[in-house]
């Protein structure tokens, strides 16, 4: 099948990578030239395990290509997804303003076409958004009659760090149709997956995507509060987190206590799911608390440190995970930002590092970073965790401790082993670990 992506961010490389990978003929479009450029070199814009090789692949055998020819190549083509952009306003009120655009510019393309089309929306909006804002614009710019057009909703279930992988092993697709030319047209481009495929219209699939992350957001920031709990009660949380994930109604998944949620899905969808329930006169007191108790995360963590080194100011603090979560370059509503903000709001000498980071980071706060955990470590009074990935799991503890000045080691996603960081003389600290 041929197949155009709008969007060249996380999701639209992921989706078009991966149905290239199928076979499909497939071209990434979008506005900003050195994004394409990269992509035809071979090069991911973002940091993606096995995306880089996956584009290589698709370039290698033809089967994908990078453009900022958009109208052309969407004519061009059986289906278009939609997968820019939906950023929050300052009200966690979803802003529309990219897919708008790139309706528009479709409506524009599909004006000298007489075949029919289909376009799906990919990126996470909230519902009635596909029937009420995609399909109207495009009808109104193509001057097209409604029986040529496919119109759905095909929400991405992608966990940053292991997208590739989640694209190609889904266990499950929704596939949200407004007319018969879309369900047609995505069962045949889905067909070589055997997982469950629900179908429904675009507005529960546009539901079903804000719901599953908002459930995620909502038990993170639930087992977080029981931590604090722990913290205080002289218990360690992770034996309650076993006895909980025994339940089979529970299960084990996204039990770890920590700092909180982030990253470019969880924040913004359950502020835009909170935001279109009280525009629409619904109250939403979980997604309310949710959101709540993820802002106090970070800043346990500061007052650990604060209550152990006695006086943050003039103090050096190590920052060690800048990404809201490994296997990522991500640092968007990464809580190590506002760790990072108190820190040297209270006076502290902040070093951070993180393997891939860095530079997303220093576009939020120009903080001195090093190119080792080594380094900044180097005379640290205190040292922080903030992202679980693997170099710092496998920090060696004596080294570290030699390198400090003092011995405070404050671990915000519970990395390391509380039973060896005390054996070898740290003052650790950890969340749920009373």
């Amino acid at each position: 099948m041929k197949v155009s992506v709008i969007g060249t961010g996380y999701v639209g490389l992921v989706t078009g990578s991966t149905l290239a990978d199928l076979g499909n003929q497939v071209v990434c479009l979008d506005i900003l030239e050195e994004k394409i450029s990269m992509l035809n070199s071979g090069k991911s814009p973002i940091y993606e395990p096995g995306l880089d090789e996956l584009i290589k692949k698709g370039l290698k055998n033809k089967n994908l290509i990078g453009s900022t020819e958009i109208e052309q190549n969407i004519r061009n083509t059986d289906i278009t997804f939609i997968c820019v952009g939906t950023p929050s306003d300052k009200n966690g009120n979803i802003d529309l303003s990219y897919i708008k655009s790139a309706s528009s510019t479709i409506g524009r393309a599909l004006r000298d076409k007489s075949e029919k089309h289909t376009v799906i929306v990919k990126s996470t909006v909230i519902p009635l958004t596909t029937e009420e804002v995609v399909m109207p614009n495009i009808l109104k710019k193509s001057g097209w009659k409604r029986e040529n057009l496919g119109i759905g909703m095909n929400p991405e279930f992608l966990r940053e760090g292991s997208a590739i992988h989640d694209a190609q092993n889904p266990d499950r697709i929704v596939i949200g149709f407004a007319d018969d030319v879309a369900r047609k047209t995505l069962k045949e481009l889905y067909d070589p997956y055997k997982c469950t495929k629900l179908e429904c219209s675009p507005r529960t699939a546009e539901l079903i995507k804000y719901a599953s992350n908002s459930f995620l957001a909502t038990k993170i920031s639930f087992v977080n509060e029981i931590a604090n709990m722990s913290n205080i009660w002289g218990i360690d949380f992770q034996e309650v987190a076993e006895g909980m994930g025994l339940d089979s109604r529970i299960s084990a998944e996204f039990l770890r206590a920590g700092a909180g949620f982030g990253g470019s899905c969880f924040p913004k969808d359950v502020k835009a799911l909170a935001a279109a329930a009280k525009n629409s006169k619904v109250e939403s007191l979980i997604l309310k608390a949710t959101l709540e108790v993820n802002d106090i995360q970070p800043k346990i963590i500061v007052k650990m440190a604060e209550e152990r080194l006695g006086v943050i100011k003039g103090k050096k603090i190590a920052v060690l995970g800048l990404a809201f979560k490994p296997e990522t370059d991500d640092v968007r509503e990464s809580r190590s930002e506002i760790v990072i903000s108190e820190l040297i709001e209270k006076g502290a000498n902040v070093v951070a590092h993180d393997p891939e980071g860095m530079p997303n980071f220093k576009k939020l706060i120009d903080v001195k970073m090093t190119p080792t955990p080594e380094l900044a470590t180097e005379k640290a009074d205190c040292v922080v965790i903030m992202t679980e990935w693997d170099i710092y799991k496998n920090l060696d503890l004596e080294s570290l401790l030699k390198r400090m000045n003092g011995n405070v080691l404050i671990d915000g996603r519970r990395t390391l082993n509380a039973k060896e960081a005390d054996k070898v003389g740290f003052d650790y600290k950890t969340i749920g670990l009373g």
